[in-house]
Parts: structure tokens; C-alpha cells; sequence
């Protein structure tokens, strides 16, 4: 048992700080407490992200600015954590002598042993990589989340081998949760007073544990607790299941939002990034997915500038975009992973000018479709969940609506977590703003009867 103070600090996805959960609790089972910030801590974590350059570099910033603290604190233990630990073990201990500590994603049991080791002078490793495990046993142990809304991982690894992406490489095979303990995980955070679960994985709807697939954990999971919305992350177009799309449009506490990665609009870019379906298939999907719920918003994620990509690739996933209308869209221009496909076997040839020009383009178009989506909301209701105060008044809450919109409303008389009905009064592109009419309920709201 350790009395030592940890900090942690989590880069990247949402799965990056599902992980950070499930150390706090490894670490605080362990008799170690955790503390807000790096300076206060006798060991720090940076849980890593491999999927974009731009998170490394920040990353290995971060690793400088610590290195600084160590030569203050001769006992301060430093420890990267999570996607970059595997691919990068031997440059970050040997040659740079950031870190004495490199824990990949399914090595995190093994901390304490770990830590054992570098308090006897050694520096330590574990970047296995397993077929097993899920960590279903562990209950995650949130210290700075909103105590609204919480992630809870459902599987883990990825077999989905998409030429730009590393994720098969840092977190391994695919393998599914047992259901029993989401389900107690959901209904412990019911019982802690949580609205809002999003249930993660790499590829959230192929989760199969037996003979459950992601429908039947989503009608499971929605049963747990009527007023208790679902959202999950991230789905493929490969294979979304159409059974959802009708559960969705008929439970009221399963989101009207769906995160649909396109990648790109063009089917020779998607062939080259080995995403296995085609542009019209993608549109098939989302038209579908509008005509079964009618009030669906849809975001998606796009990599401009991937290998090769022409200016009449370019144009299609424009003109996809277009056509979709998403609400919102997270884009990036490619950058090149080492030992993903594209990066053995495909140049990383857009110019990097042309790559930043292509993104501009198509960022401004989506603010503009996203501006044009926001103000058709206006004077419609919205049942929204309370988050916390506004980030410029204190006089004003932030919420989402069921299809994920932000929204600010005046504070009045209503507290983080409650479900506030509101009526759309103006936008931006990013926000709407409303003015509330009354608190309420995922039941009041949509007037249906409790789940059976």
C-alpha cells in the first residue's frame, strides 16, 4: 500500500478518460489519494493519445515542462500512460529521459507493481497488449467530471484496420464488456444522482458479449432508469444496425443523436483508407437513419489532405457534407501515424498548405450549414439537462438537448442536473440560446408512459 499523491492528466478521446477513471481507481485501491494539480503530486500521469500529431506534440510538451518539476522534486515519479506508451517506450525513457514509468491501455492492473519498481530505482515497463482484458471488474473512481454525465466503456481494441489509424496498433483486438456489469455500473451511477451515460468503444455498435448485441444493451441499459439519457461513441457505417435506429425513435431517454464517422465523401479516398462501404451507402445510411427519426441531428469526423486525395476528392467530401447538413462535424487535416497501412504503404503526399487551404474549406462550410441547422430551432422547445453555470455569466446554466445542442438559458431558480424546458430564442453557429419555460422530466416532456 502506497500513501502517495497521484495527479493525471488525460489527453485525447473520451475512451482516454474513461481509462483515467479506471486508474483512479486501481491507484486509490492502492492507498494512493489523488490531488488537482501536477505540483501537488508525488506522481504524475499523462494518459496519451496517438491518434493526431498535433495531441503528441502537446503531449511531449507536457513531458518537458515535468522533467522541469522532477529537478525540483528528486522524488517526484513521472509515468506516461495509455495509446503513445507502446510506440514510443524506448525514446521517451532511454534517449530523452522523460519518464520512468510506460503503461500501455491494458497494463494498468499492474501499476502498483510498476510503481514498486521505480521507487526501487529501476525504470518500468508493461505495453502487453491482451485479448482479455476489460477491466468489467473495476468501478471507475470519477474525480473531475460535472456529476451529470458520465462515459462508461462498453468494449475495448478495435478490428477495424483503416489505413490512417492506430488504434488496432495501441489498444488491440476487439473484445466486449460483460453485460451484467455495465449494467451495475450504470445503475451505480443512477443511484449517485448521474442523467447522462455515453457508452464508449472503438467501434460501439459490433459490441457482442454472447448472445447480446448493441440493441439489446441499449434497450437493457435505457430500462435501468427512465430518466437517465443514452448517447454512445463512436459507431461505423459498416454495420449499424437498423433495429437501433427504431429504438431509438421509440424510447425517449435514448438521445436523438447520432455521431456517424464519415471520414471522407469521395469512394476512391475511402478505398484507400480501407473504410469498407461507399459514398452512396453512407447517404443510404443517413437518410435512413433521418427517415426512422424524424428529429435526429448527426455529427460526423473528416480528414481532409489523405494520401493522394485530388481536388475532385476534395470537392466530393465537400459536396457529401453539404448534402448531409450535419450538426456538427470534427475535422482535421491527415496526419501520418507510424505503422498504420497508409504509413508502410502510401505516401503522405498532399502538400501541407494544400492540406490547411482543403480543411479551411471545408471548416467554413460547415459553421455556415451549422449557423442555417441552429436558427430553424428557432421557437421550437427543447428538453434541456443542466451542466453547470454558463462559461461567461453567472447568471446564466448551459445544457444539452437531447440532439446534443449546447444551450444557454438565465439561471433563475434551476440547479445543475435538472431537465429544464426551453424555447429556442437565437443562435450562432455553435449555440443556441433560450429562454426557459419550466423544469420537467424525460417523461413529462415526451409524455410516455414509464419503461416496461
Amino acid at each position: 500500500m502506497s500513501d502517495k499523491r497521484f495527479y493525471i492528466e488525460t489527453y485525447g478521446c473520451q475512451m482516454n478518460f474513461s481509462d483515467s477513471e479506471i486508474v483512479n481507481s486501481i491507484l486509490m485501491k492502492d492507498g494512493m489519494q489523488p490531488v488537482q494539480t501536477a505540483e501537488e503530486a508525488d506522481v504524475i500521469f499523462v494518459n496519451t493519445c496517438s491518434i493526431r500529431e498535433n495531441a503528441e506534440t502537446r503531449v511531449w510538451n507536457r513531458l518537458k515542462e515535468f522533467r522541469s518539476l522532477k529537478k525540483e522534486k528528486d522524488d517526484l515519479t513521472v509515468g506516461v500512460l495509455g495509446c503513445m506508451a507502446e510506440r514510443i517506450r524506448d525514446q521517451i525513457i532511454d534517449r530523452e529521459q522523460l519518464v520512468d514509468i510506460v503503461v500501455g491501455p491494458d497494463a494498468y492492473r499492474d501499476l502498483p507493481n510498476l510503481l514498486a519498481e521505480v521507487d526501487d530505482g529501476r525504470k518500468a515497463v508493461n505495453v502487453l497488449l491482451s485479448l482479455e482484458e476489460t477491466y468489467a471488474d473495476i468501478s471507475p473512481v470519477r474525480t473531475s467530471d460535472n456529476g451529470v454525465s458520465a462515459f462508461v466503456s462498453i468494449m475495448r481494441g478495435c478490428d477495424n484496420m483503416c489505413a490512417f489509424c492506430v488504434v488496432p496498433f495501441t489498444r488491440g483486438r476487439e473484445r466486449s464488456r460483460p453485460l451484467k456489469s455495465i449494467l451495475n455500473e450504470i445503475q451505480q451511477l443512477s443511484d449517485q444522482g448521474y442523467k447522462e451515460v455515453t457508452l464508449l468503444g472503438q467501434n460501439v455498435n459490433s459490441y457482442q458479449y454472447e448472445d447480446v448485441d448493441f440493441t439489446q444493451l441499449m434497450d437493457q441499459a435505457s430500462k435501468v432508469d427512465p430518466e437517465m439519457r443514452f448517447r454512445f461513441s463512436s459507431p461505423h457505417p459498416k454495420d449499424f444496425p437498423e433495429p437501433l435506429l427504431h429504438l431509438i425513435a421509440k424510447r425517449p431517454n435514448l438521445c436523438s443523436y447520432i455521431h456517424i464517422p464519415a471520414q471522407a465523401g469521395s469512394d476512391t479516398t475511402l478505398e484507400r483508407m480501407r473504410r469498407p462501404y461507399t459514398r452512396e451507402q453512407y447517404l443510404n445510411l443517413t437518410d435512413k437513419m433521418r427517415e426512422i427519426i424524424p428529429d435526429v441531428s448527426l455529427s460526423t469526423d473528416i480528414i481532409t489532405g489523405f494520401c493522394d486525395e485530388t481536388e475532385e476528392e476534395h470537392a466530393d467530401t465537400l459536396s457529401l457534407m453539404k448534402k448531409v447538413r450535419f450538426d456538427l462535424a470534427y475535422m482535421f487535416a491527415y496526419s501520418e501515424r507510424e505503422r498504420t497501412l497508409a504509413h508502410r504503404k502510401y505516401d503522405d503526399n498532399v502538400p501541407e498548405d494544400v492540406k490547411k487551404r482543403r480543411l479551411s474549406e471545408i471548416i467554413e462550410q460547415q459553421m455556415n450549414i451549422q449557423e442555417e441547422n441552429n436558427k430553424q430551432e428557432i421557437g421550437k422547445r427543447h428538453l434541456v439537462l443542466v451542466e453547470g453555470e454558463s462559461k461567461r455569466s453567472s447568471e446564466q446554466l448551459s445544457g444539452r438537448t437531447d440532439t446534443n445542442k449546447m444551450v444557454v438559458f438565465d439561471r433563475k431558480d434551476f440547479q445543475k442536473g435538472d431537465y429544464v424546458e426551453v424555447e429556442i430564442t437565437d443562435c450562432t453557429s455553435a449555440t443556441l440560446m433560450a429562454k426557459p419555460v419550466k423544469k420537467s422530466s424525460i417523461q413529462e416532456f415526451y409524455a410516455e408512459p414509464a419503461l416496461v
